[in-house]
């Protein structure tokens, strides 16, 4: 028998069959990645690798795993941006 959170793929049980890898460039790749950590669920792991910020997505459903990656861009994106102003201004 499946409950819910294993069918919805939102329980612990339910290992996800769609992933999801981003490979982003960024001038601080540790500070974007620090910068995003508080908002990481348990199915995101992200990966410094230099320059790149290795950004995989597990999910069950394929709008789950869109909606995580869409939300994680902009995150990514809003991240490197505030860095990058932090960066231009001495902040």
């Amino acid at each position: 028998m499946t409950d819910d959170n294993e069918r919805d793929g939102t329980g612990t049980d339910a290992s996800p069959s769609r992933t999801a890898r981003l490979r982003t460039t960024h001038a601080d790749a540790d500070g974007v990645a620090a910068a995003l950590r508080p908002d990481n669920t348990d199915s995101i792991e992200m990966v410094v690798e230099g320059d790149t910020l290795v950004t995989t997505i597990g999910r069950e459903t394929t709008g789950g795993l869109q909606s995580t990656v869409d939300d994680t861009v902009v995150n990514l994106t809003v991240a490197d941006a505030v860095i990058d102003t932090a960066r231009t201004h001495n902040i």
